[in-house]
């Protein structure tokens, strides 16, 4: 049809009621869902956000507030995210805090009156705008991040532990006793479990890393640069680096080669979180990888659910995701010798 679809025009081509339409938009259950979603798509439907509002007294939009919008990482969470609610009709904000509370805080009070809820990455741990939102009456969702303190949320996080050690694991088994790590911040949910993943590992296996072996990157490119460049500044550098999420792994490469190190003869890598270009770096980066677009959509399935449903204080769902280890070729046996990283190995 030229114009756009209608409500009416979708009840009538799956042969039900607009009030069962409706319905099953609003994410009650209906007999004929699967018919309805079929003739959305074909119709190429889409609910018209004012229209809901002045019926239902809500916004039809939705926030998703990540510490870092330039992760590659919250970009796939948007999209797995963004793929529950193409057929639902509600708009999603995405506000970025920056890695703080303080800017978090702004962005959620700007938010409040405007969103029928949210998906929310805390900037860290220790953090009081989950109770806020629970307070306001808000339907919240964690992702990624948690706040022990306060509970009561729906969250979906990844084995932030379990990823940390199979790449330590896989270091180790390859002869790297002197394996290093470029850590984030360890006030948030990822950079403390993955920094006690390679802390207990080590333990595990008998091995004490120098202080100097745990570097803060801070989650950020220029943060895992500086944090190499420390590493590789060392009197006894590590033979291996465990890099902890995929912007710090960015950083650690350019200084890497700033340096004129060569991966996996001189320092092996493995990273956190794959990405397009881990494949076409030479030599190729191993990785752990964990399913990013579906903790988007995960998180929203159930955000939507806890906005829809009839009974408020049922028992909330804290979902761990697997991780795996992608096995490429960025790292090898440790060299016969410790190597030396100073004015004489810079350069090709």
């Amino acid at each position: 049809m030229s114009r756009p679809a209608t409500i009416t025009d979708v009840a009538n081509e799956a042969g039900v009621s607009v009030s069962t339409v409706s319905r099953h938009l609003r994410g009650d259950r209906v007999r004929a869902a699967e018919r309805i979603d079929r003739v959305i798509t074909l119709l190429r439907y889409r609910p018209s956000p004012a229209a809901q509002s002045l019926k239902s007294g809500k916004t039809g939009a939705i926030a998703l507030v990540v510490p870092d919008v330039a992760n590659p990482f919250f970009a796939a969470v948007v999209r797995g995210a963004e793929s529950i609610t193409s057929q639902s009709g509600q708009t999603i904000f995405l506000a970025n805090t920056d890695e703080s509370d303080d800017r978090e805080t702004e962005v959620i009070e700007d938010l409040l009156s405007r969103v029928d809820g949210m998906i929310l990455a805390p900037a860290s741990e220790n953090n009081p705008n989950p109770q806020r939102l629970a307070d306001a009456g808000v339907p919240t969702v964690l992702i990624d991040r948690e706040v022990p303190s306060t509970g009561g949320f729906d969250t979906v996080l990844i084995d932030n532990d379990g990823g940390a050690r199979s790449a330590v694991e896989h270091l180790l088994a390859k002869g790297h006793e002197r394996t290093a790590t470029i850590a984030g911040s360890v006030e948030s949910t990822p950079g403390r479990l993955r920094l006690e993943g390679y802390m207990v590992t080590m333990a595990e296996k008998g091995i004490e890393p120098p202080a100097d072996f745990v570097q803060r990157g801070g989650f950020k490119e220029h943060g895992g640069y500086q944090a190499m460049m420390r590493l590789l500044a060392l009197p006894d550098p590590p033979t291996a680096v465990f890099v902890a999420n995929n912007l710090m792994t960015i950083g650690a490469l350019r200084a890497i080669k700033d340096i004129g190190v060569k991966i996996p003869d001189d320092l092996s890598i493995i990273g956190f979180d794959d990405h397009p270009f881990s494949e076409i770096l030479d030599p190729p980066l191993t990785v752990v990888d964990r399913p990013m677009e579906q903790q988007g959509a995960l998180a929203m399935r159930m955000l939507l659910s806890r906005m829809n449903e009839d009974v408020p204080h049922r028992a909330t769902k804290r979902v761990i995701l697997d991780t795996h280890l992608v096995e490429r070729a960025s790292c090898g046996p440790p060299r016969n010798s410790p190597m030396s990283i100073g004015p004489r190995a810079r350069g090709p």
